[in-house]
C-alpha cells in the first residue's frame, strides 16, 4: 500500500526482476551470507508470494497445499542496473515476519503484514537486497496477553497476536494456503527535482452542489510555484508551515458521483503543476454518505447525496489465494462482473486482506460502494500491547492514506464478528468490544475520512449484536438456519453485511474443465464444499435442504438415480432462494436497506460460496442476482387472504412511465386471469398494487382461499416501458414450483444482432431454468424463467477470441428436455 509514503515527481525503479526463492529450516541462517551457494534457489517474482513462486516452479499444488509457514522463506536480489548513490528503499507490503538486509547488513525487521516501509539506503553498485521471511508457525505458539476467548473457527489461537490475514487459517472455509512473501510491490525512490510527497487530498460536496478539493503536501524545494487543477478550474497552493504548502479549489455545480445503479459515477481528475510540469494526482469524485438509522434508531440505511440507497452486492474474498495480487488485471474481471449483476456495494471482510488502491480505483470508475473491514476478526485482540496498537496505527493510517480521495469507500468498520463471537460465548455486554475496535480505529477514521461512516463491528447493534432486527446483522436465518423462506419477512432485517452463503454448483464446463468428478459421492467434491469448523453438516447440505423444499424432491434419492438432474436443479435453486429473499427485503414497506451475499467469488473451482467462480465464469445464481438486483424491478410477494401484492421500483433518477401487466396462467399455458395497466413511478420510489386491481374483481392469486380445484400454476408480472420493452419480471408459483414443471417446446433461432450474436427464445408454455450452453459464449440472461406469450432476445457475448458462429442447446431444467441451436441446430 503506497499510503502516505507516496511521492510526486520522484524517480522509481521497481525492483520485480531478478529475485531467488530458497526455503530453509527455521533459523537455520542468521543473514544472507549463510545460505550454502549450492542451495536450492528458485526464480521467484516480486510482487508476489512464496507459494506462487512454487507454483511456478511446479513445486506446489494449491489444490492440495502443504504448510508454508513451518520454514524460512529468503528472497535474494542484485541490483546490477542500479544507479550507485543514495535512495529511499520502498517496500509496500511483506508477509509477515521479515528481516530486510542490504549488503548484508539488517536495516528493517517487519511484523506486520499490512504496513509499507521507507528506509534510506547507500547503494555502491552491483548491491545484494536479500528479506527473511521467518518462519510463522512457531511464533503462533508463543504464549501472548491471555484472551477472554478462543473462536473456533479460525487456528492457532496466537494467530491473534500477529498482523497477518487469517485467509489460508481457516479450516473448511478456504484451503489452507498461508500469505508469504513481498506480496506487494519493492522498489527504490529517489528524489527528483520536485521532491513532493506526504501528499494528502479531501473531496466535499458541499450543500449547494458545488465540489471542494483540498490538497496539502510537503515539498523540498525552495519557495516553489504550486499549482491543483480540477475541472477545469485551477488554484494556487499557499505556505502553511515549513515545506508545507496547501490548496483549496472550488467547482461549481459538480456532477457528484454516484453508484452505478442510482446515477452515474462521474469521476474528475486531480494535477499538481510545478513550473509548468503536470504530474497526476488520480482521480476523485464529490458525494455525501450519512447513516440514517430509522425513526426507531435501529437502522441502518446509507444515503448517498441526500438519497436512500438500497445496498446489495456480495463479499469479496481475493482475486486468487496463491497470488494475492494488487493489479488492475486482477481485480477488473471480477468488479466488471458486480457491476454487471446489479451489485452496487463490495464488502472487503476482516478474515481477508486488504486490496490495493488500483482495487478502489476501480470501484470508482465502476460505481461500486466499498464496505471496508479493518482486518481484525473473531478474536480477543491484544488490549494494551504497545506494540501491537502501534501496528494498528500504522496499518490503519497507511491504508486509508491509500484511498484518501475515493469517494467509493462508503463504510468503515473495525471487524468481522469479534462482538458475536463473544455474545454467542455468554460473555457479557462489557466483554464485547475492545479498544482497537471501539477507540484506536474510529479515532484515525475520523481524522482521515470523516466522510465516511464508522461502525465498530460487523454484526453490530440490537439486543445481540447478531440481532436481525438492529443495526448491521449477519442474516442466514434462510440459509444455514434452514428457515423457510419467509423468515426473510419475519426477521425484519435492517441490513446485512453477509447472507445467503449456499454451495453454489457452477456450470457443467466448468466442472468437466477443473473438477471432473461424481457430484457429492466424491472426496475430491466434498474437498470443496464449504463448512463451518466442527459442524456435523455443510454448505451443500443447507442447498439440499431447500432443493427438496421448493421442488418436492428428496436430493439425497435424486442425485443417486438422477444425478444430472440433481445438478441442475441444484443449479437453480440457490437462485430462486436469492430472488424470493432479495424481493422481500426490496419490496413496499420493508425496513431493510441493503444485503450483501456471501461471496462474491470462489478460491478453487467448485461448489463454494462465490457466485463467480474462481475462473472468473459467472455461475448460475449470478444470473439470479442480476434479475434481482435491477434499478427498475417488479416482484411479486404473497400475502396469504391479502392476495398478491406486485411492488414497483424505480431507483433512477427520472420518472418511469409504463405499464405493469399480470397474467395467471393455467396448466403453464392457458390465461386464467389477466389484467394491465398504465402507471408512473416516480424517481427513487417505490409502489405496492394489489393484484385485485389490476383484474378488476376477485380472483385467489395465492391460493389461499381454496375453493375449489386450483385455477392457475404461476403467475407473471410483467414491467415495460411505454415503448413496449420489457424491463422487469417476476414469477409467483402459488402451488411451488414442481407443481409448475411442464414439458414446454422451446424455439431457438440463431440472429444477428446489429453485428453480434443472439438468441431468440419463446415457448408453447412455462418453461423454468433455460439454461443456455453456448461454448465460447456468455448469454446475457441464463438460468431464466420463459412463460408463453413473449419472445426473448438473449444476446451471446463472445468468451476469448477465438468464438465463431455459436452453437449449443437450452436446457429446460423444469422437463430436462434439450433444444439445439446453431450448426446442425
Amino acid at each position: 500500500m503506497r499510503g502516505r509514503l507516496a511521492s510526486v515527481g520522484a524517480e522509481e525503479v521497481l525492483l520485480s526482476e531478478g529475485w531467488n526463492l530458497v526455503l530453509t529450516e527455521p533459523d537455520a541462517y542468521a543473514v544472507p551470507h549463510d545460505i550454502p551457494p549450492t542451495s536450492q534457489f528458485i526464480a521467484a517474482p516480486v510482487p508476489g508470494t512464496v507459494a506462487e513462486a512454487l507454483e511456478r516452479a511446479g513445486l506446489f499444488d494449491r489444490e492440495n497445499p502443504e504448510p508454508l509457514n513451518t520454514r524460512d522463506a529468503w528472497y535474494v536480489c542484485r541490483l546490477f542496473d542500479t544507479e550507485p548513490g543514495d535512495w529511499i528503499l520502498r517496500l509496500e507490503g511483506l508477509a509477515t515476519l521479515c528481516h530486510v538486509f542490504v549488503n548484508g547488513q539488517e536495516l528493517l525487521f517487519s511484523e506486520s503484514m499490512f504496513t509499507a516501509h521507507e528506509i534510506p539506503v547507500t547503494l555502491a553498485g552491483g548491491d545484494e537486497l536479500a528479506l527473511c521471511f521467518r518462519a510463522l508457525a512457531p511464533k503462533l505458539t508463543e504464549p501472548g496477553p491471555r484472551a477472554r476467548w478462543r473462536p473456533q473457527m479460525i487456528t492457532p489461537p496466537g494467530l491473534k497476536n500477529v498482523r497477518t490475514t487469517v485467509l489460508g487459517h481457516m479450516p473448511g472455509w478456504c484451503p489452507e494456503i498461508h500469505a508469504i512473501g513481498p506480496w506487494r510491490a519493492i522498489s527504490l525512490v529517489r528524489s527528483g527535482p520536485v521532491s513532493i510527497d506526504n501528499v494528502s487530498i479531501r473531496s466535499v460536496l458541499d450543500e449547494d452542489g458545488s465540489g471542494r478539493v483540498s490538497v496539502s503536501l510537503y515539498s523540498a524545494a525552495d519557495d516553489p510555484i504550486l499549482q491543483l487543477r480540477c475541472g477545469g478550474e485551477e488554484a494556487a497552493f499557499k505556505k502553511i508551515g515549513e515545506n508545507h504548502y496547501s490548496a483549496i479549489l472550488k467547482l461549481a455545480d459538480v456532477k457528484p458521483w454516484w453508484p452505478h445503479t442510482h446515477g452515474t459515477p462521474d469521476l474528475y481528475d486531480l494535477t499538481l503543476v510545478s513550473d509548468d510540469v503536470e504530474y497526476p494526482l488520480g482521480k476523485t469524485g464529490f458525494r455525501t454518505i450519512a447513516l440514517d438509522r430509522g425513526a426507531d434508531g435501529d437502522g441502518f440505511g446509507l444515503c448517498v447525496n441526500g438519497e436512500r440507497v438500497f445496498c446489495r452486492g456480495a463479499v469479496w474474498t481475493t482475486a486468487d489465494i496463491v497470488r494475492l495480487p494488487g493489479a488492475r488485471a486482477d481485480y477488473e474481471p471480477f468488479l466488471r462482473l458486480a457491476a454487471e449483476a446489479g451489485m452496487n456495494m463490495i464488502r472487503v471482510g476482516g478474515t481477508m486482506a486488504y486490496e490495493a488502491p488500483d482495487f478502489f480505483a476501480l470501484c470508482d470508475e465502476l460505481g461500486l460502494l466499498v464496505w471496508q473491514d479493518f482486518m481484525f476478526a473473531n478474536f480477543d485482540y491484544p488490549r494494551n500491547d504497545k506494540t501491537f496498537i502501534g501496528h494498528v496505527h500504522a496499518e490503519v493510517e497507511g491504508f486509508l492514506h491509500g484511498v484518501q480521495a475515493s469517494p467509493s469507500l462508503a463504510v468503515l468498520c473495525g471487524g468481522s464478528e469479534v462482538h458475536q463471537q463473544a455474545a454467542m460465548l455468554g460473555l457479557p455486554r462489557e466483554f464485547w468490544g475492545g479498544p482497537v475496535t471501539d477507540e484506536v480505529i474510529p479515532a484515525i477514521a475520523s481524522r482521515l475520512r470523516p466522510d465516511v461512516p464508522y461502525v465498530p463491528n460487523s454484526p453490530y447493534g440490537g439486543a445481540m449484536p447478531f440481532s436481525p432486527n438492529a443495526g448491521v446483522t449477519h442474516y442466514y436465518g434462510v440459509g444455514a438456519y434452514m428457515r423457510p423462506l419467509d423468515d426473510a419477512r419475519r426477521a425484519d432485517v435492517r441490513f446485512a453485511a453477509e447472507s445467503l452463503a449456499f454451495a453454489h454448483v457452477p456450470q457443467q464446463r466448468t466442472l468437466q474443465r477443473h473438477l471432473d468428478v461424481p457430484s457429492v459421492h466424491n472426496p475430491l467434491w466434498k474437498a470443496r464444499v464449504p463448512r463451518d469448523r466442527g459442524a456435523s453438516w455443510d454448505f451443500e447440505d443447507i442447498r439440499d435442504h431447500y432443493l427438496g423444499l421448493l421442488y418436492d424432491t428428496d436430493p439425497a434419492r435424486l442425485r443417486r438415480e438422477n444425478p444430472e438432474r440433481y445438478l441442475d436443479l441444484s443449479r437453480a435453486v440457490t437462485g430462486e432462494v436469492l430472488t424470493e429473499t432479495f424481493a422481500e427485503w426490496r419490496r413496499t414497506g420493508s425496513r431493510c436497506d441493503g444485503a450483501l451475499v456471501w461471496t462474491l467469488q470462489d478460491l478453487l473451482a467448485g461448489p463454494g460460496w462465490g457466485v463467480i467462480d474462481s475462473t472468473g465464469e459467472p455461475k448460475p445464481v449470478w444470473h439470479a442476482m442480476r434479475r434481482a438486483f435491477r434499478p427498475l424491478q417488479v416482484v411479486l410477494t404473497d400475502e396469504g387472504t391479502n392476495g398478491l401484492d406486485v411492488h414497483v421500483v424505480n431507483e433512477t433518477s427520472t420518472d418511469l412511465a409504463g405499464e405493469l401487466e399480470l397474467i395467471c396462467f393455467r396448466d403453464g399455458r392457458q390465461q386464467a386471469a389477466s389484467g394491465s395497466q398504465s402507471l408512473t413511478i416516480a424517481a427513487r420510489s417505490k409502489q405496492k398494487i394489489a393484484a385485485t386491481e389490476l383484474f378488476g374483481a376477485f380472483f385467489d392469486t395465492t391460493y389461499a382461499f381454496r375453493f375449489g380445484p386450483p385455477s392457475h400454476d404461476v403467475t407473471v408480472a410483467r414491467l415495460r416501458s411505454v415503448e413496449g420493452d420489457l424491463l422487469a419480471e417476476a414469477f409467483h408459483f402459488p402451488l411451488g414450483r414442481a407443481k409448475a414443471f411442464h414439458d414446454a417446446d422451446v424455439a431457438v433461432t440463431l440472429v444477428d444482432d446489429g453485428g453480434a450474436w443472439a438468441l431468440d427464445v419463446s415457448a408453447n408454455c412455462l418453461a423454468q431454468s433455460l439454461h443456455i450452453d453456448a461454448a465460447g459464449y456468455r448469454p446475457a440472461d441464463d438460468w431464466f424463467h420463459l412463460a408463453p406469450g413473449i419472445q426473448r432476445r438473449i444476446r451471446l457475448t463472445p468468451v476469448g477470441t477465438k468464438a465463431g458462429e455459436p452453437q449449443g442447446e437450452v436446457l429446460c431444467a423444469g422437463s430436462m428436455r434439450r433444444f439445439a441451436f446453431g450448426v446442425g441446430g
